[in-house]
């Protein structure tokens, strides 16, 4: 999961990024409103951390031009707590709303919250020819059916919605499988290498990362 932490305080930035860096989150960190932007027609995030009162441009004319762009879920954090100011953040299209100061756990349990609520609103992901349907449970490359097995798709959908996320093959065991590891990696090992010759050329994105695990790696996936 990609997020874009934007504060015009560097030690916030630093903070947030830091416990997200811990739950394996890729972060990115813009001190602006106008550099938030800048990168979110570039890149896709899943979800952008905004603070209200900053330079150039505030956080509600950002949540206004972003919202035009794209639907990307928005954490709006702030000094103010009257609830006029977060009334209008969620009249915007805020996800969520926390105070400063705040405590950086409470943070992360949030954001871990709305992701979570992604993953299981995701109906269509889709990079160059390869769609995958979650509502029919379907892979298709160049409009053809995959044969995935059951595990295999439950894989790819963790590596797809983990893009340029390193994963142990201690995370896979316990998000794809759902039971503690062991020490024992072949069954990781084998369901990567079976799932890559089932996606053919599209199985060169699922990266070996040595002494660590993996990593899906796609510039641009379309929700």
């Amino acid at each position: 999961m990609r997020v874009l932490v934007v504060d015009d305080e560097a030690l916030i930035r630093d903070v947030v990024k830091e416990y997200l860096y811990q739950e394996h989150y890729e972060v990115e960190e813009a001190a602006n409103g106008e550099e938030a932007l800048e990168k979110c027609k570039r890149k896709d995030f899943d979800l952008i951390i905004l603070d209200i009162m900053m330079p150039k441009k505030d956080g509600y004319e950002t949540v206004r031009e972003l919202k035009k762009m794209k639907d990307i879920p928005v954490l709006m954090l702030s000094a103010r707590q009257e609830e006029f100011d977060k009334l209008i953040g969620f009249d915007l299209g805020i996800d969520d709303y926390v105070t400063k100061p705040f405590s950086p756990k409470e943070l992360v349990a949030r954001v871990k919250a709305i992701t979570k609520r992604q993953e299981k609103n995701i109906s269509k992901l889709t990079f160059g020819d390869l769609v995958m349907d979650d509502v029919a449970h379907v892979v298709t490359i160049d409009q053809k059916e995959v044969n995935l097995t059951p595990k295999e798709y439950d894989l790819l959908k963790y590596f797809i919605t983990n893009n340029h996320i390193a994963l142990s093959r201690e995370q896979l065991l316990t998000n794809v499988w759902g039971y503690d590891f062991y020490g024992d990696d072949r069954t990781v090992d084998t369901h990567v290498k079976t799932l890559r010759q089932h996606l053919g050329s599209y199985g060169k994105y699922i990266e070996t990362i040595r002494k660590v695990g993996y990593k899906f790696h796609y510039d641009e996936i379309k929700k």
